[in-house]
């Protein structure tokens, strides 16, 4: 598709927007008030605002490769910080999905270039449940993984200054993982839910027990 497609089909979409919702942009270039951050992969086949139904301006994102979040990505942190200091955004989501290409090269130990250097992160995440990985059957592996590097990067969400900080204050900051199904579109919970620091550990080995112990086709 030849790029002034794209232009087209943009005119297109927002004369029918204001058709229908008169006034819609102009109230959305007037505020930005989200309740929710969506920290995802950067695939395109999942795009944060159509999984979940919500409307431009509802959800402030931030996409890499395989939903990573570690301390010395400022870039995420710098997102991370806006959304909780500036927005107070009430949720924070991290999504992984099933099928992830970034999860299945670190799995799999197979070179990408120069985003193995990011992957090691995964494979770090690989590394520590290798005994939990090893008991199931190498089919379920994949998804698997994709489910624990979820759990580990709300950690690490969990661990940032940004969030410590809110918590020690007071604000309200939930904290999620969860999953999408790129086969049957639908986002699963991996009760990740984090509400302060005095519920980190124990939510955490709930959660990585859940993988474990989960039913898979």
């Amino acid at each position: 598709m030849p790029l002034r497609s794209l232009l087209a089909h943009n005119r297109t979409w927002a004369a029918q927007m204001e058709a229908e919702r008169p006034g819609f942009f102009t109230r959305l270039s007037e505020q930005q008030t989200p309740r929710y951050m969506w920290i995802g992969c950067s695939d395109s086949r999942v795009p944060a605002n159509q999984i979940t139904g919500l409307e431009p301006g509802e959800v402030f994102v931030h996409r890499n490769i395989a939903n990573v979040v570690v301390p010395t990505d400022l870039n995420c942190l710098s997102t991370i910080q806006f959304a909780v200091d500036m927005l107070k955004v009430e949720h924070l989501m991290v999504v992984g999905h099933f099928g992830c290409g970034g999860v299945k090269a670190a799995l799999n130990n197979t070179r990408v270039g120069l985003a193995d250097n990011w992957l090691r992160h995964i494979k770090d995440v690989r590394d520590r449940h290798a005994g939990l990985l090893a008991e199931l059957a190498e089919r379920h592996r994949l998804d698997a993984l994709c489910e624990l590097n979820v759990i580990e990067q709300v950690m690490n969400v969990a661990h940032t200054t940004v969030v410590q900080d809110a918590w020690a204050r007071g604000q309200p900051l939930t904290l999620h993982g969860w999953v999408y199904g790129l086969s049957d579109g639908l986002l699963q919970d991996l009760h990740m839910v984090i509400r302060g620091e005095d519920v980190l550990a124990e939510t955490h080995a709930r959660a990585v027990a859940a993988v474990a112990q989960r039913t898979r086709s």
